[in-house]
């Protein structure tokens, strides 16, 4: 038997409140990848962060973690309990329907029609360039995807203002529940920081979301986008169609395939302030593979140091940074006994800077991703989208949004930072999200001018 490493109460506790992430990585990093107790009081989950362990946890033990408990809870109640993200017959339901809508053939269906309105949504930012006005980074990304998604997934169901309204009402509920994420023994019968804007957040996109269902159901179409797709489904599957299931449903796509991207874009441009030779490799690909044209899907293939800055990108930053699980049965993590009902703390973000797996661990380093480089590792030192039956649907969605937006953003601009600063990551949710506000100012390249 062998006894996990321990943070005691007394050091756990201030480091987590004053900056969860990278407290919490740094008690996996300076363990090695061995298994830690946290002690929280009435609380104690394990760390986990080796790739063997992550390996056991998410594939192939995955039956005996469970996504359930404390840490779910507070998302439950936006996500729904019978969902993407829940176990048993619901998840299992779900995953049926919702998996052949993210496969990457047909992802790659929609491909043209998101080129397209990447490329509008990026045209319109020219009054930023032109007056010097600086852009809020966080804010037009997750605008642009924002409009993708509702436009190519959604079918254009929701207008323009109601898009508008629908990503700060899931940003807020993101980071709204951050005390309870931290201290998940909290009774719910208390309301704490975040409650009241969480469940007002809540309420708003119930409204948005079952107008857009009630909608599809009067107009009983065959097209390719998933609103009807998954009122067919569920239909043909259940016999009948019940809201608050596809409610459910539409609710965990809206995350899979926005918010990931969104808060990954964000990151990039202060990671290209940071790295300038990184910056002007990119510029520089861009410039030739795209030129002052369109970007279409066919570019993305050749866009191969993009795809090198992007799997670094979500190395240093996943998106999905904890993956919380609850032990079903005793089991054993590393030698480490483990006891039916507790908390297991998957940690990418740990994962991701564990030395032996990759060195220099805290540099920003594309080359990673070159050739033999990427084929040498553990396959589960890398799991910015989880991994096993429990992986991630948007994975091949980001693949292809994530380099249009930046193709399109460089083919046209030169993004110079407003406001450089460091920023520290926070939990917003399932997803990693900057703490500070970024700004960048937009300098147009001459020749699109006319384009």
């Amino acid at each position: 038997m062998i006894r996990p490493q321990v943070v005691p109460f007394y050091r756990a506790i201030p480091r987590l409140v004053k900056d969860p992430v990278t407290e919490l990585a740094r008690m996996g990093t300076d363990a090695a990848g061995r298994v830690v107790r946290l002690d929280l009081g009435p609380f104690r989950p394990y760390l986990i962060s080796h790739p063997d362990h992550v390996q056991q946890v998410l594939k192939t033990d995955w039956t005996n973690f469970v996504r359930a408990g404390m840490f779910w809870r507070p998302l439950q109640r936006l996500i729904g309990e019978d969902s993407i993200f829940g176990e048993g017959e619901g998840w299992a339901s779900a995953r049926k329907i919702l998996q052949p809508l993210f496969t990457a053939r047909y992802t790659a269906s929609l491909a043209d029609d998101m080129a397209d309105i990447i490329t509008e949504c990026v045209r319109e930012l020219d009054d930023f360039a032109r007056t010097g006005r600086p852009v809020d980074g966080t804010h037009q990304m997750a605008s642009i995807v924002n409009q993708t998604i509702i436009k190519v997934l959604f079918g254009g169901r929701i207008s323009r203002d109601t898009a508008e309204r629908l990503a700060p009402e899931f940003a807020t509920c993101a980071t709204s529940i951050g005390f309870r994420l931290l201290f998940p023994f909290a009774p719910y019968s208390i309301k704490v920081p975040g409650d009241r804007a969480f469940l007002r957040s809540a309420k708003k996109i119930d409204e948005i979301v079952y107008s857009v269902i009630e909608q599809a159901q009067s107009e009983d179409n065959q097209s390719k986008e998933i609103v009807s797709a998954l009122l067919t489904a569920r239909r043909e599957q259940d016999g009948t169609i019940g809201l608050r299931q596809v409610r459910d449903d539409l609710v965990n796509i809206y995350g899979a395939a926005g918010e990931t991207t969104a808060m990954a874009l964000t990151w990039l441009w202060s990671v290209l302030h940071d790295h300038p030779e990184v910056s002007a490799r990119l510029q520089e690909e861009v410039d030739r593979v795209v030129g002052g044209g369109p970007v279409r899907p066919s570019h993305v293939a050749e866009l191969r140091y993009l795809r090198m800055v992007l799997d670094e990108l979500l190395r240093v930053y996943p998106p999905g940074w904890l993956l919380p699980r609850q032990t079903v049965a005793d089991t054993e993590i590393g030698g480490v006994p483990i006891k039916a009902g507790s908390q297991v703390l998957v940690s990418p973000y740990t994962t991701h800077r564990l030395e032996e797996f990759w060195p220099r661990p805290t540099e920003f380093d594309p080359e990673r991703w070159a050739g033999e480089n990427a084929e040498r590792r553990h396959r589960y030192s890398f799991i910015p989208f989880g991994a096993g039956p429990h992986v991630c649907l948007g994975q091949h969605l980001f693949y292809v949004q994530a380099p249009l937006v930046i193709a399109n953003m460089l083919s046209r601009y030169r993004p110079v930072l407003a406001n450089a600063r460091k920023l520290t990551p926070v939990p917003g949710g399932a997803t990693l999200r900057p703490k500070e506000m970024l700004l960048f100012r937009l300098h147009p390249i001459e020749r699109n001018r006319a384009a």
